[in-house]
């Protein structure tokens, strides 16, 4: 029981890593405007249907709000990327 347990507990640890990973990376290439390239790429898997491609993007936009103090979060442009995402890739 133990051993499940602990391997769990590695295998989130890992997930959370590579969420990190992917946040200083959006934050490296994109700046200010990390959070909103993360969410551009959770709305684009939400509209193709990705479940776990959403998860990812949303919860790597999470930690770049988390990590970078100077990642701009307006929700109004969030609104607008994610509308513009759902109109290009959604699947008929």
């Amino acid at each position: 029981m133990f051993r499940i347990l602990a391997a769990w507990i590695e295998k989130r640890r890992q997930i959370r890593l590579r969420w990190q990973q992917d946040a200083w990376v959006m934050i490296e290439r994109h700046g200010r405007h990390a959070y909103y390239e993360a969410q551009r790429l959770a709305a684009r898997s939400r509209a193709m249907q990705d479940r776990s491609g959403f998860w990812h993007w949303a919860k790597v936009a999470s930690e770049v709000a988390r990590l970078s103090p100077v990642a701009e979060m307006d929700l109004k442009v969030v609104q607008a990327i994610a509308d513009e995402e759902m109109r290009k890739y959604r699947r008929p």
